[in-house]
């Protein structure tokens, strides 16, 4: 194990893309007869950590035949363009729906900056570097594909995003599920196993499509689930009825200040109660405080996009 990736399966290895904080936001290489492959990429930031675990297995840009995007949100896919230009025979797979705006990521750049600020997009994800449109591979619901001799699907999974998939490892049983099934950090992992909770994040958050979701991943039978924030989950059916009795729990907080002035400020702390009493119950490591620095963050872009999801019922 290195401080900076670590072996989560056969074949797989979970690269900290060292955005925000560490552990909170992984790119995967995966691995199978001398191809290669990594599943979201971080940030523009995260590439040489990307390059540096390919390199440790042995491996070069020759090796990797595709970057495969779950969606297109920038701690996912923001690295993207650097990284191809780093793997030069790789394909991007994707969504339909992202294509267009990795060949051409101005409205993304745009739309993070008036969010965020010019210093924190700096900061953060520094640029967004184009893909030429050949070397993109507009991923439909069901399409197949190999690594090495290993096959894979892809499923089309909206609810967190529009332009959401993830990616069915057919011979482990696996899933690379990006936001789909959620956040769970490894520093709240306890006797009773993960700690998971569903990310609502703007701006297409839609409650009903994410239970869908959730259900059609269980379907599958699953023997793990690799999630982007952050590693390898198990034990799925419990996980999966944990998000949605959440998902539950969040719409019915977002729908009790739906008259307030300010329903972001209202909800933030309701949530973030919420998850806090359950960490409580499950005998939960930790203290409010680390509690606070490891979920703040997500209470806040979930209180957003819930707000978002209710602008849009209002019309």
């Amino acid at each position: 194990m290195s401080g900076k990736y670590q072996r989560v399966g056969s074949g797989v290895f979970a690269v900290d893309t060292e955005y925000v904080r560490p552990r909170m936001d992984a790119s995967y290489l995966i691995l199978d007869h001398g191809r290669a492959a990594f599943v979201d990429t971080g940030t523009y930031h995260s590439v040489p950590n990307l390059l540096e675990t390919l390199a440790s297995q042995g491996l070069e840009a020759r090796h990797v035949d595709y970057i495969l995007l779950t969606h297109i949100h920038l701690d996912h896919a923001g690295g993207a363009g650097r990284l191809s230009q780093s793997l030069p025979g790789a394909k991007v797979l994707v969504h339909p729906r992202g294509a267009a705006h990795l060949i051409d990521p101005s409205k993304l750049i745009s739309a993070t900056k008036a969010v965020y600020g010019e210093a924190t997009f700096v900061e953060h994800y520094h640029d967004l570097v184009p893909i030429p449109g050949e070397r993109i591979v507009a991923a439909q619901d069901g399409f197949e594909f190999t690594l090495g001799r290993r096959a894979f699907k892809v499923i089309h999974t909206p609810g967190h995003a529009l332009h959401h998939l993830c990616i069915h490892d057919l011979a482990a049983g696996e899933v690379f599920c990006g936001d789909t099934f959620g956040v769970s950090y490894r520093e709240l992992d306890n006797a009773s196993g993960a700690f998971i909770f569903p990310t609502t994040s703007p701006s297409q958050f839609d409650p009903a499509q994410l239970h869908a979701s959730v259900d059609r991943i269980r379907r599958l039978k699953p023997a793990a689930l690799y999630l982007t924030h952050y590693g390898r989950v198990s034990g799925i059916d419990a996980l999966a009825e944990q998000l949605h009795a959440d998902i539950d729990a969040f719409v019915a907080i977002a729908r009790s200040v739906a008259g307030l002035p300010d329903r972001v400020a209202s909800m933030a702390p309701q949530l973030f109660d919420h998850l806090a009493k359950r960490l409580d119950a499950g005998g939960g490591n930790g203290s409010a405080h680390t509690w606070h620095r490891l979920l703040d963050g997500d209470v806040m872009l979930n209180a957003t996009g819930l707000d978002a999801w209710l602008a849009r019922l209002a019309g």
